[in-house]
């Protein structure tokens, strides 16, 4: 088992950048693969990315492709979503995610952090 938890959500204005960082513990972090998910008021949790166990590959969502960028440092058991070029649409509780495969959708998800609030103003 993993325990995972979010952090560096936060304002910012439209055009700008956060880092999210996500800490595991428990179990070899590198025997997980690892996604990044949100969910905006009154909307379903949605896929925004994910990676690999050794982080070779990675996939994202069409509406983040380009802005954001996924990583993981499996010798500080982190993984991390680079966010920039942010628009108002990106507003959102971001969670990470552990699986373990290289999962995409959100069932195939057993662990999950308790969420960071990202907003976005215009």
């Amino acid at each position: 088992q993993v325990h995972l938890v979010e952090s560096g959500g936060g304002l910012v204005q439209a055009g700008g950048s956060l880092r999210l960082s996500c800490a595991a513990s428990g179990r070899t972090f590198s025997v997980y693969g690892m996604g990044w998910f949100r969910q905006a008021p009154g909307k379903d949790r949605e896929f925004v990315a994910r990676i690999s166990r050794s982080g070779h590959i990675t996939d994202y969502a069409d509406s983040v492709k380009g802005r954001f960028t996924i990583s993981r440092d499996n010798a500080e058991n982190t993984a991390y979503l680079q966010m920039n070029s942010l628009k108002p649409e990106d507003t959102a509780v971001y969670y990470c995610a552990a699986a373990t495969n290289y999962a995409l959708a959100i069932n195939e998800y057993p662990y999950w952090g308790q969420g960071t609030q990202v907003t976005v103003s215009s």
